[in-house]
C-alpha cells in the first residue's frame, strides 16, 4: 500500500461514504471506517492509519475528542475535526487536542483535500522541528540495500508532509512510477507505511 491510509470517523453512512469517494479519488487509500468511537479505536489498534478525519459529535457514548485523545497518547498520527454546531465547551476541549485543522460541514471535495495536505505539511514541520535534516548518507549506511538518489528524494518529500499527488507533480513522475519509488524504499526500510518509514527515518537522523 503507497498511498496515504485513512480512518474516517463518522456516524452518518452517507457522508462516511462520500468522503471515501473523494479520497479515493484523489490517490488516497480509506484504511476503514468507523462509525462510533470504540469502532475507531478498534481499527487504529488493528490497522493503524497515517491519518484520521474525525466526526466530533458521535452517536455513542465517547466523541470524537476522545478517539483524538487517543491518537495523541499513542498513535502520533495528523488527524482534523469534521463538525456542524458545536457548543462553545465542545469546541475548547476540541483544541486542546491540537488537531491539525477543522472541516465545518458542509464541506466540498477541495475543501477535504486543501484541508488534508495543510494538516499533513503542518503535522511534518511540527513533528520535524527538533530533527536534522535527513541526510542521504547517513540514512543509506544504516540500510542493507541503499537508497537509490531518486528514492531519496521520494521519501524526503513524504518526510515533509507531502501528499502522493504534490510529491509525483514536484518530481514530474507518473503515479505508477512514484508507486514503484515507494514501495522500493519501504521494502529498503523494512516498513509497510508511511507512518512507520517516517518514524523509522527520525529514529535514524537521531542515532
Amino acid at each position: 500500500m503507497t498511498g496515504i491510509k485513512i480512518l474516517i470517523v463518522e456516524d452518518e453512512p452517507l457522508i462516511a461514504k462520500n468522503i471515501g469517494m473523494y479520497l479515493n479519488n484523489n490517490d488516497y487509500e480509506v484504511s476503514a471506517i468507523a462509525y462510533d468511537a470504540d469502532e475507531a479505536l478498534q481499527q487504529l489498534k488493528r490497522q493503524p492509519p497515517d491519518f484520521a478525519i474525525l466526526d466530533i459529535n458521535l452517536e455513542s457514548d465517547k466523541d470524537g475528542i476522545q478517539v483524538a485523545e487517543y491518537i495523541n497518547k499513542n498513535n502520533f498520527i495528523p488527524f482534523i475535526y469534521l463538525t456542524s454546531y458545536s457548543d462553545k465547551d465542545t469546541l475548547e476541549r476540541a483544541k486542546k487536542t491540537n488537531p491539525s485543522g477543522f472541516i465545518v460541514k458542509p464541506f466540498n471535495e477541495k475543501t477535504l483535500y486543501a484541508t488534508i495536505e495543510i494538516a499533513l505539511s503542518n503535522h511534518a514541520a511540527q513533528a520535524n522541528k527538533h530533527i536534522p535534516v535527513l541526510s542521504f548518507d547517513k540514512i543509506n549506511k544504516q540500510l542493507v540495500t541503499p537508497l537509490s538518489d531518486r528514492e531519496f528524494d521520494v521519501i524526503k518529500l513524504m518526510y515533509d508532509g507531502k501528499t502522493n499527488q504534490q510529491i509525483a507533480g514536484e518530481l514530474f513522475i507518473a503515479m505508477n512510477t512514484l508507486k514503484k519509488h515507494i514501495n522500493n524504499a519501504y521494502f529498503k526500510l523494512d516498513v509497510s507505511s508511511r507512518t512507520e518509514a517516517i518514524a523509522k527515518l527520525r529514529g535514524f537522523m537521531l542515532q
